[in-house]
């Protein structure tokens, strides 16, 4: 936890006044018991009733400032753990907006939603704990050790002898209870991925019937948990017992003794009830110390996870990007050209993902990618916003290597729709503004126009709620909206990941019409397992296992490139084939 202190520094004030106050507030309970020594050694021995009254108000007087100090404390300790928890959580979303791909995949997006979300609530209460509680308990027990010497020394040893026994105690069913409040909390995480699973992908456990599986599965996580809870439990049920055990004895042995030393005269009846009482504080100190340990073993156990995810940097950055903006650029170079590309997920994977792959395309052209499933499509087209980053070899952006760009400049210029279509919380208005922040109505309308989508947001209107994860919309209806979402941006490269999926053929062949019709010198990549979809482009990249199959028009490929022409006669007709 020392580790994130740093998200303290702006709270440094509140961190120091809030133990302060918390002590402050020790301090005046440790003088009731000498208040109330007074009262019975003078007020009620002497039948002092003006005295009795005036004690009493100072016994009051403590108590509210006693209050006021503890509320301060608990203010400034909430001010400061609170902004703690808003820094921490604010810097580590930050860090995980800057992971690359590859990291998302290796860490795991519930991973990381666990630790933005219980974890920071657990230091941040831990926090809160430690600035309250971590002064104040050694405090009252030090405290009280040093005002029964005050009243006497031998009576005192009593407290000498029980106060670590008691923390052995305290100690031995906490070394008991912690490893089993972090496997209680591993079997947290899992309830946690559990749920988020089963509530995600409710569909298709329903659709293979697997509810019961799924209910079996949820239940005997419970139960472990269950268990493990139950042992905690039964152990630290042990602690108020074998304490109090303890300090009952210790009251005796001060009762007894302290009876034989008041008939000596060597203590009053107002101090034996003095040190009973500061014996009372010590306990009650120790099991707060206790309860408190196991609040920071959570906190500390979070913390770990944390720093895990602050200790991971991202595989791909801009640093020392010398290229902000895209504006004057030159048509007779290639707008894209990769040369001898390969690339892998894994440095230890045996098999390359993409392997020596290289054409170049020039403005204004339409380029068709297909191959089979796993054939390497999405990975070729990911590289180019520099979502992973070429194992091997090198892409250009008009004659510069796209490292040279910042992130900002490259995807700026590139939009891609993806194969799942996300979609935003808000209005359809709100959802296309993602791609131009200030675009009008009517631009709106004519990016929705060529994207194929303008009739039914006519019906729905652009003020139509959508919900999360565009669920009130169908899967045709949100690749729509996000093909709009990139058209409206106006890029110099749009590249559509088997975007229209979810289309039927009509659909999809008045989509790449109009791309086609308002194209502007905009370069298109379109990634496809529909040979209908890619067969007029401009030329076709065919990949089998990562590698290029073949480059060329739709006719070239029928006679050179096997994988090609296997894919047009299982997809198509000899009429659409067009074969010659």
């Amino acid at each position: 936890m020392f580790r994130l202190a740093r998200f303290l520094k702006n709270y440094k004030i509140q961190s120091i006044l809030g133990p302060i106050f918390k002590m402050t507030e020790a301090s005046f309970e440790l003088l009731v018991p000498i208040v109330m020594a007074k009262i019975i050694d003078v007020g009620i021995y002497n039948l002092d009733k003006a005295y009795i009254f005036k004690m009493g108000a100072v016994l009051i007087l403590l108590g509210v400032l006693g209050l006021v100090s503890s509320l301060t404390a608990q203010y400034f300790a909430a001010r400061a753990s609170m902004g703690f928890g808003t820094a921490l959580r604010t810097s580590l979303f930050s860090h995980v907006n800057a992971f690359s791909h590859k990291e998302l995949d290796e860490v795991g997006i519930g991973a990381l939603i666990t630790r933005l979300t219980s974890d920071i609530n657990q230091v941040q209460t831990g926090v809160n704990m430690i600035l309250r509680l971590f002064l104040r308990s050694p405090f009252i027990v030090l405290g009280a050790i040093v005002m029964a010497f005050t009243i006497n020394v031998k009576l005192t040893l009593i407290f000498l002898l029980f106060t670590p026994i008691i923390s052995l105690v305290i100690y031995i069913i906490m070394s008991k209870t912690i490893p089993i409040y972090k496997t209680v909390q591993k079997n947290q995480d899992e309830i946690s991925t559990i749920t988020r699973e089963n509530l995600s992908g409710i569909r298709v456990i329903r659709a293979f019937s697997k509810e019961k599986h799924e209910q079996k599965r949820f239940a005997e996580t419970s139960e472990s948990l269950l268990k493990e809870q139950l042992l905690a439990g039964r152990i630290s049920a042990l602690l108020n017992p074998a304490t109090y055990v303890l300090v009952n004895i210790a009251t005796i042995l001060i009762i007894w003794f302290g009876g034989v030393f008041t008939f000596k005269g060597a203590i009053t009846q107002g101090e034996v009830i003095a040190l009973v009482s500061y014996m009372s504080q010590i306990l009650l100190a120790l099991v707060a110390l206790a309860n408190l340990i196991v609040i920071i073993t959570k906190a500390q156990a979070s913390a770990v996870r944390i720093n895990d995810i602050f200790e991971i940097q991202p595989s791909i950055t801009d640093d020392g990007a010398s290229i902000d903006n895209i504006t004057d650029f030159d048509n007779s170079i290639p707008v894209i050209e990769y040369k001898n590309v390969s690339y892998s997920y894994y440095e230890t994977a045996e098999k390359c993902a993409l392997k020596n792959i290289s054409f170049k395309v020039s403005s204004g052209e339409t380029v068709g990618i297909i191959g089979g499933t796993g054939a390497g499509k999405s990975t070729l087209i990911n590289l180019m916003p520099r979502f992973f980053d070429v194992t091997e070899g090198e892409i250009l952006l008009y004659g510069n290597n796209i490292k040279k760009y910042t992130f900002e400049a490259l995807r700026k210029n590139i939009s891609i729709v993806a194969q799942k279509s996300i979609l935003f919380k808000g209005t359809i208005r709100d959802n296309i503004k993602w791609g131009k922040k200030d675009a009008s109505d009517d631009e709106i309308k004519k990016a929705l126009e060529d994207a194929q989508a303008l009739e039914f947001v006519n019906e729905k209107g652009l003020d139509f709620e959508i919900s999360q994860d565009g669920k009130n919309l169908s899967g045709g209806q949100k690749q729509r909206l996000s093909i709009a979402r990139a058209l409206i941006a106006q890029p110099k490269i749009l590249i559509l990941d088997d975007s229209s999926s979810a289309l039927d053929f009509a659909t999809d062949a008045k989509l790449r019409k109009a791309l086609k019709k308002n194209n502007n010198e905009r370069t298109t990549f379109i990634v496809s397992q529909r040979a209908a979809a890619i067969k007029d482009t401009d030329f076709i990249i065919v990949l089998d296992n990562g590698e290029i199959a073949g480059i060329g028009k739709h006719k070239e490929l029928l006679k050179s490139c096997e994988a090609y022409k296997e894919i047009c006669h299982s997809q198509l007709s000899e009429e659409e084939i067009g074969e010659v």
